[in-house]
């Protein structure tokens, strides 16, 4: 909204005063996203982050941008710590310049290449999941109905009343099921 505004003539200076704030507050808004990827920058378009926030991601490669801010969005966890330790746990060769940053206290070197290795293997499952959520969610739904059609049949219900009723009680607690979160 403030970069509209300033796109449409509005000063930072009539800005600042007009919101009863200080100039650098304006400055530091306007320049939010410089120097993010667009596809990163179009992610964080309509969450509500820290000022922050750009500083960190501007250490990081674009890709790895891409993949932290995604990482950021579906864990609903859009911090700046977080995206610290994303930087950390980033290899060398995604970082901007190639350097690590700064050593974490109480991290060793080993401990940091540990955390490299299993946030790779945590992006790549959680890849995996993210796929197959939409098609699990309609198998769920499915098997739902299903259930409650076989358990609104009188003669399934009293076969499972009589030889299976473990089975029945968890194919109740299916069909009782108002959402699918619990």
């Amino acid at each position: 909204m403030i970069r509209r505004a300033v796109e449409r003539g509005v000063t930072p200076e009539k800005l600042a005063k007009a919101l009863d704030v200080d100039i650098s507050h304006i400055i530091k808004k306007l320049n939010l996203l410089e120097g993010i990827c667009p596809e990163a920058a179009e992610l964080l378009r309509d969450q509500t982050f820290s000022a922050n926030l750009g500083a960190v991601l501007r250490k990081l490669k674009p890709t790895r941008q891409v993949e932290c801010v995604e990482l950021m969005v579906s864990a609903n966890n859009i911090t700046v710590a977080y995206a610290q330790a994303l930087v950390a746990a980033t290899p060398s060769n995604l970082l901007v310049g190639e350097t690590k940053p700064k050593k974490m206290t109480g991290v060793s070197a080993d401990q940091m290449a540990k955390m490299e290795r299993e946030m790779g293997n945590l992006h790549e499952q959680f890849k995996l999941a993210e796929q197959t959520y939409g098609q699990d969610i309609l198998n769920l739904v499915l098997a739902k109905g299903y259930l409650a059609k076989l358990m609104a049949n009188e003669a399934i219900l009293r076969h499972l009343t009589r030889n299976h009723p473990d089975v029945l009680n968890e194919f109740d607690s299916i069909v009782r099921m108002v959402a699918l979160d619990k």
